[in-house]
């Protein structure tokens, strides 16, 4: 039995240090995976010198809101492991000033890429629903235990290195099944399937191959990972539509590589706007497509699709 579970919410103090501990045990486990001598204890007061052209000590403590010894006894650290250098302030010769020396902006380099790692798995980790701290703190931990939380962020980095070897390509008959499974799944997941969407999901050739319109495939190694197509439209225009990832694949910007392929594409073939659909309640999707270029214009009444409820235009 977990005699700190058994507490409940007198427990509480301690649970959340037994994680804090756990979580930077597994963070280091990651550094030393990948030969990056850097210790996680050390990230906050890093990060923070990283993110400024120059601070000082008491920056850093108001910063933190932490004690003076703890920011020095971090910073004799960085200056051990050569990660930082402190220089005398030039408009205040009293005041010291603290930035990263070339070591620490080359392990800044090295580091980052683990860092969108960790923060994507944590963030996967603590997407839960609970009525109380405690019971977060529960499904957590039982997380923890289902799937090693080193281990997850691991896999995260290994795939991102692989995701680097996609290839886009355009449909070939014997990848349909892809553009059906795919899309089928994620529309079950956050919407559901609506007649029309049926109807081309099952038959892209007529629907978007023989109109003039394309659908492409994300493929890695052997296998196909994802799928997006443009789609002729009634007023002559092209929809960006049907992008779907593979459920194990997703979190690896693969949709975005969909969508710059789409882009340059359109670009090359002349076409002067991509359109396309969307719900209000896919919120990263949206931030994505702004990202892009995209900007909302007014949905038509008969618009395709029951479940959009905003439209894009990206002018080429």
């Amino acid at each position: 039995m977990d005699t700190l579970r058994g507490f409940g919410d007198l427990g509480l103090g301690s649970r959340l240090k037994r994680i804090s501990e756990f979580m930077m045990r597994e963070t280091q486990l990651v550094y030393d995976e990948f030969n990056i001598d850097f210790d996680p204890y050390l990230f906050a007061v890093f990060k923070i010198i990283e993110n400024n052209k120059g601070v000082n000590n008491n920056d850093i403590k108001n910063s933190l809101n932490t004690s003076q010894p703890a920011v020095t006894q971090t910073l004799n650290k960085l200056l051990k492991k050569g990660l930082i250098k402190i220089t005398e302030d030039k408009n205040d010769k009293r005041k010291k000033k603290i930035q990263l020396s070339n070591k620490g902006k080359k392990l800044v380099t090295d580091i980052t890429p683990v860092w969108e790692s960790i923060e994507f798995t944590i963030k996967r980790y603590t997407k839960i629903t609970s009525n109380s701290l405690v019971e977060h703190l529960n499904i957590l931990e039982n997380k923890f235990e289902e799937e090693r939380f080193s281990k997850a962020i691991i896999n995260h980095i290994n795939m991102n290195a692989k995701i680097k070897l996609i290839e886009i390509i355009s449909y070939k008959n014997e990848y349909a099944p892809h553009f059906y499974e795919f899309n089928i799944e994620w529309l079950q997941k956050y919407f559901y399937v609506e007649p029309y969407d049926e109807e081309v999901l099952s038959n892209p050739e007529k629907y978007i191959i023989n109109k003039g319109g394309f659908v492409f495939f994300a493929k890695l190694n052997n296998n196909i990972v994802g799928t997006v197509a443009l789609m002729p439209t009634k007023d002559g225009l092209f929809e960006l539509t049907k992008m779907a990832v593979s459920p194990k694949y997703r979190g690896f910007k693969i949709g975005q590589k969909l969508m710059q392929h789409c882009i340059s594409f359109a670009k090359n073939k002349g076409l002067e706007s991509l359109i396309l659909y969307s719900s209000r309640k896919l919120e990263n999707a949206i931030y994505i497509y702004r990202k892009y270029g995209f900007v909302e214009i007014p949905v038509e009444k008969n618009s395709p699709y029951e479940r959009s409820d905003i439209k894009m235009v990206l002018k080429l």
